[in-house]
């Protein structure tokens, strides 16, 4: 996990290319069928990134300071398996989440899971990734949103 903290951090040379498996499923909590490939989590762990960095917006941290912004608050590790849970805050509203993930033998990510809780805080991000989702493909296109 060492790695994906270095890329919180933006100190992870080759970022999410170096980190991501190429055939990386990403399951979103608000998103029924689950992702498949390392360019489409590419896109919603960078979306998650813009909106999950909490209401200040700073961007995301490694730990949680209590403040909203986006941070770690427990880790559990267990072989080739990661499950770290969040906390932040997202339109005035308290998001905790889990996010699980397993690496393979190399330690590149194979499987990235987020779970959430209260359902007002699941809303809340399935409305801000929406749009943050538009607006990077609006941007990727050339566009304006």
């Amino acid at each position: 996990m060492d790695r994906w903290y270095a890329h919180l951090r933006s100190e992870l040379d080759g970022g999410f290319d170096a980190l991501l498996h190429p055939d990386c499923i990403f399951f979103s909590p608000v998103v029924f069928t689950p992702q498949e490939g390392r360019e489409i989590t590419k896109v919603y762990l960078s979306a998650a990134g813009g909106t999950l960095g909490g209401d200040s917006g700073i961007e995301m941290k490694a730990t949680s300071s209590g403040s909203g912004e986006f941070g770690y608050t427990k880790t559990i590790l267990q072989g080739h398996h990661a499950m770290l849970e969040f906390e932040t805050t997202v339109a005035g509203k308290y998001v905790n989440g889990v996010d699980i993930i397993t690496c393979d033998d190399q330690g590149m990510i194979i499987e990235f899971k987020v779970m959430m809780r209260p359902l007002q805080a699941v809303n809340a991000v399935h409305a801000q990734m929406g749009a943050m989702l538009e607006r990077m493909a609006a941007a990727r296109d050339g566009a304006t949103p």
